[in-house]
């Protein structure tokens, strides 16, 4: 059930049960991390592999110790700077930190949501909060309450409706090696506004068989219906005349063809207001039963990174 009653979603989260938390990056399915049977549900709800960790959300980076240790440097001038907000960090995991959290890695994920019913929630709770994105394993991440529903109606007694979320794309991991950052994933936070911290860092974001965070395999967050991501939408329209064919397009796309199921994601060009549409787009799309969904890449620069990064997986056959 659709809710905005906080007090029966922290109930159920206290007896052990899985809800599905709004943030601003996109929806969670949230439980107790300290409570192995509930981080169970999550991964048999989501059928999602036992080698693919989770991201743990803490209220404050005032508790950021309870979970991890080790920290360095470069992790704590990140926090200072970008939580609340869409930064994953993963840091060396303190014992207590279930090894089906962090799918038996010496290393956990960690964040502070910038949501406002997430952090009221947090506060209100005596546990951090595992939240994976409330969607089936390798589908396209919801980023509103009613994409939950169309996922997990039957399933979760409890989706907590914050509204849409306001960046509409998942956040942007940061790990270390030697102390020095690296980038596991593309997301929220764009590249070059975490290297005015950090100086230049290395990507790192594909591995199929033993990811250090989510989101690095290398057919993720997809629809569907099939994605084909072209050079000249045009060219590939033609070539796909007899199907049910949906554009999803950066700003308006003008052609001869009479394509009636287009989603522009920004027309005026803007690649974070482009970002904030891209799921919630996908998500139209993929109702249409068409036949393809046909796309270019964006501009290689800021959240164009992302989005881009969320294309291919999408599209990776």
């Amino acid at each position: 059930m659709i809710t905005v009653d906080l007090d029966k979603v922290k109930k159920a989260l206290v007896k052990g049960e899985i809800i599905a938390l709004p943030t601003e990056t996109v929806y969670g399915l949230a439980a107790n991390i300290y409570n192995d049977k509930a981080i169970e549900k999550i991964y048999a709800l989501k059928k999602r592999p036992a080698y693919n960790p989770l991201i743990v959300h803490i209220a404050s980076s005032n508790i950021l110790e309870q979970v991890a240790k080790k920290i360095p440097t470069k992790a704590k001038e990140l926090a200072d700077i970008f939580w609340p907000g869409a930064l994953t960090l993963v840091l060396e995991k303190q014992d207590q930190i279930s090894n089906r959290i962090t799918a038996e890695k010496k290393t956990v994920a960690v964040r502070v949501p910038n949501h406002p019913l997430a952090l009221q929630l947090l506060n209100s709770l005596n546990f951090p909060l595992a939240a994976p994105s409330a969607n089936p394993f390798g589908f396209i991440s919801p980023t509103s309450a009613e994409h939950v529903a169309l996922y997990f109606k039957k399933e979760l007694n409890f989706i907590l409706d914050g509204g849409p979320c306001s960046h509409g794309l998942e956040s942007t991991i940061i790990g270390f090696q030697n102390d020095k950052p690296i980038l596991y994933r593309h997301g929220a936070i764009a590249q070059e506004e975490i290297e005015k911290v950090t100086g230049s860092i290395s990507v790192k974001n594909q591995n199929n068989s033993s990811p250090s965070a989510p989101g690095m395999l290398s057919r993720h967050y997809a629809p569907r219906t099939p994605i084909q991501i072209t050079k000249e939408i045009s060219n590939s329209i033609e070539q796909n005349r007899d199907k049910k064919i949906g554009v999803l397009s950066f700003q308006k796309f003008k052609n001869s063809h009479s394509v009636i199921n287009q989603e522009v994601l920004s027309i005026s060009g803007n690649l974070k207001e482009a970002a904030k549409n891209l799921y919630a787009a996908l998500h139209r799309l993929d109702q249409m039963n068409l036949d393809l969904i046909i796309t270019s890449l964006f501009p290689e620069k800021g959240l164009g990174k992302t989005i881009n990064d969320r294309l291919k997986r999408a599209a990776k056959k």
